[in-house]
């Protein structure tokens, strides 16, 4: 999935005095609420940290009320989805003007009619709403589907995502999958059969793809039948 990256940062955190003998404790204390929020510094949202402490004797810092400064190296996951990426999420509501869809657990995206591609249809099935497909009859949104969807926008506030069904690459992900590997097998079944078809007989009584000619059989055939004749 688009959108995910591991980012390296050089940090100082700032540890109050009274915490100096947990500093390792402070720093993901500190570090832990970043977790699931905008951080303009890093352009995303901050899912995950492995930190390495540089050196835990923290530099005192000056002021009214003096902070520990703490070196640390951290890699941190972070969710900075872009328009044009695609995004995977759980499908948790249906309307006839809308699908809305679950991110990774905690953002939340809506796709409007205006942005479902004409191939797709709502109707209530056994009593359940769906997007249906008019051509590929398979081809299902209902809530508990994972969809896969193209970003049209990001607020980075609330984490609200605006997405699009528009591509033809989008949808149900278990359909799209399945669609794609029905299309490499009946390439590579394809490719098989060619490989095994009967070589080729050419106007001048060759065989093609490298085979040997009819007619050097048929000369080395009179050629052992003379030596055979003059050896009596």
């Amino acid at each position: 999935m688009d959108g995910l990256k591991v980012s390296d940062a050089n940090l100082v955190v700032y540890v109050h005095p009274s915490k100096g003998n947990r500093v390792s404790q402070a720093i993901r204390r500190e570090l832990s609420s970043l977790l699931f929020k905008f951080s303009e510094i890093f352009e995303g949202v901050v899912l995950a940290y492995d930190v390495n402490i540089l050196d835990e004797n923290a530099k005192i810092l000056s002021g009214i009320h003096p902070y520990f400064g703490v070196r640390l190296k951290a890699k941190l996951l972070l969710f900075s989805p872009k328009p044009n990426m695609l995004l995977e999420g759980k499908v948790v509501k249906l309307t006839q003007e809308s699908i809305h869809v679950i991110v990774l657990g905690f953002s939340s995206a809506i796709i409007i009619d205006k942005d479902i591609r004409d191939e797709f249809y709502y109707k209530i099935k056994h009593g359940e709403e769906v997007f249906a497909s008019r051509s590929q009859k398979r081809h299902v949104i209902k809530v508990g589907t994972m969809i896969r969807f193209l970003v049209k926008s990001f607020n980075e506030e609330i984490l609200h995502i605006f997405g699009s069904l528009g591509p033809a690459h989008t949808g149900s992900i278990r359909w799209l999958d399945k669609k794609s590997e029905d299309v490499s097998v009946d390439r590579s079944t394809r490719k098989r059969r060619e490989g095994l078809r009967e070589p080729e007989l050419l106007d001048n009584g060759t065989i093609g793809d490298g085979g040997s000619s009819l007619s050097n059989d048929r000369r080395m055939k009179k050629s052992k039948k003379h030596r055979s004749a003059e050896d009596h």
